[in-house]
């Protein structure tokens, strides 16, 4: 492939987050914040100039990615978008290191939400609306809005939504993929909008209202009160909140069922069971151990439901410091860290669609003990599973617990303890914000080794992309003709 051509694509993509930086910008002059407009101004005057540049010469020529150029291209474009989305937070000075710029940066793109600052209240208003806005692009797929908008760039929009977008089966919902990338970017864009305006009647002003809007649907956790969601105190804010954190989580493509009136794909599916059955039991079970906590079970419902849905949804939010909760109820929250939202949805996280496949063929494979000459098939949605499928959960469980376990001991190498690694790595792979420990949710990251933090950065990007698309370069065959 011409190198220009690679870069071309690129750069194309910079520019749209250039774009985006239109709105802190308005932010800042609307609340006059005008010493902060050059660090927005400048890179995105920089990522326009480039992508206009690029975009129109030779944009009569389309192109096709190979198999290894796809890979390349998802995991450079994660890593300019990121540093591009840093540049804002180190120029205006609010984040005086560039390590703890690029890991906001990293940690916003990738909805994880683990932050380096300690006080957020006394930033910019547009700072807070960018970290904030940088969950909401990262979460649907910056790749997947640059095929919605631009499908006459003539590249094979499918493998390159295929190497950003979650889930072991990924497929369209419309014959062509940068319709489906539409479909799903229009329908997180209205659900961002009715979440704005229910903030914003529940009492939050304009400007808080679209940036916890921004944070909850891309399930990020970036916030613009020290104390997040719980600053505010309020009943249906939480509730608010907890629901689109549920929604979130859910498989976008279902809600294009749901329109087009598909009902029976939305009732036979077995993750929207598994997730609905795994967010509710959880937070009933966690609610009857929080009971004396709290002195009554519907004020105990009311932070577990909320919390069930920040760590399973990967939003990464808090309203309590559950680390003063019971044991019982840290454990069940611990096992949240395993499992994620739904394919298909901005949650990060392992996926309940992978636990159940790897149930279900646990379950085949003692049957198959009992009837050695049966045949058995895992069945997802009503239908019977292909092989494949299951070769590519079981060897995603390898990967993402090996690159858990490589992370907690660079962590532990670092002088954390053993709890606070394990967690912390689980959340940077799964994208999930807060952890155990050290790094529980009233703490921030900014004490770590800016070696550990650049580590962290890697498995945070690694984790979105689902940690193939990074992990192949370590590969010999990657690089062999």
């Amino acid at each position: 492939m011409s190198l220009f051509k690679f870069f071309r694509l690129i750069f194309t993509i910079l520019a749209i987050v250039g774009i985006a930086f239109l709105f802190p910008v308005i932010t800042a002059l609307v609340c006059k914040e005008y010493s902060v407009l050059p660090a927005f101004l400048i890179p995105m005057g920089v990522n326009i100039v480039l992508g206009a540049f690029a975009f129109f010469r030779e944009k009569k020529y389309a192109f096709k990615f190979s198999t290894r150029d796809v890979f390349i291209f998802v995991a450079l474009s994660w890593i300019a978008i990121c540093i591009s989305g840093s540049v804002p937070l180190f120029l205006s000075g609010a984040i005086k290191n560039p390590v703890d710029a690029i890991f906001e940066g990293v940690s916003g793109f990738t909805t994880t939400g683990s932050t380096i600052l300690s006080e957020v209240e006394s930033l910019p208003r547009s700072i807070n609306l960018w970290r904030c806005e940088m969950h909401w692009l990262g979460g649907m797929g910056i790749i997947a809005l640059t095929v919605a908008l631009l499908p006459l760039l003539g590249v094979g929009g499918f493998n390159l939504i295929k190497a950003e977008s979650t889930g072991p089966d990924k497929g369209k919902i419309t014959p062509k993929m940068a319709n489906t990338a539409e479909v799903l970017w229009f329908l997180y864009l209205a659900l961002t909008i009715i979440h704005a305006i229910a903030l914003k009647i529940c009492g939050m002003d304009f400007i808080d209202s679209i940036s916890y809007a921004f944070s909850t649907l891309g399930t990020g956790g970036f916030a613009t009160r020290n104390a997040s969601i719980a600053s505010y105190n309020s009943l249906s804010i939480e509730i608010i909140c907890t629901v689109f954190m549920f929604l979130s989580g859910i498989n976008f493509s279902l809600y294009f069922y749901l329109l087009t009136r598909k009902f029976d794909e939305v009732k036979k599916n077995s993750e929207l069971k598994g997730y609905v059955l795994i967010f509710c039991g959880s937070a009933i079970l966690i609610a009857i151990f929080l009971i004396p906590y709290y002195g009554s079970f519907w004020s105990a419902l009311r932070y577990s439901f909320f919390q069930v849905g920040a760590i399973m949804t990967t939003s990464g939010y808090a309203t309590a410091d559950y680390l003063l909760w019971p044991s019982a109820a840290q454990f069940l929250l611990f096992l949240l860290f395993f499992t994620g939202g739904s394919a298909g949805s901005t949650s990060g996280g392992f996926k309940v669609i992978r636990w159940i496949i790897l149930a279900k063929q646990a379950k085949n494979e003692m049957l198959r003990m009992l009837h050695p000459q049966g045949i058995f098939s895992v069945r997802i949605n009503g239908k019977a599973g292909r092989k494949d499928l299951i070769y590519n959960v079981a060897a995603f469980t390898f990967v993402y617990f090996a690159l858990v376990i490589v992370t907690t001991f660079f962590s532990a190498i670092s002088g954390l303890d053993i709890l606070t690694s394990f967690t912390a790595s689980l959340s940077m792979v799964g994208n999930v914000g807060p952890a155990f420990g050290a790094l529980g949710p009233t703490a921030n990251y900014g004490f770590l080794h800016p070696a550990l933090k650049l580590w962290y950065c890697f498995a945070m990007i690694a984790g979105r992309l689902e940690i193939y698309n990074l992990i192949i370069f370590f590969l010999p065959a990657y690089w062999e003709d």
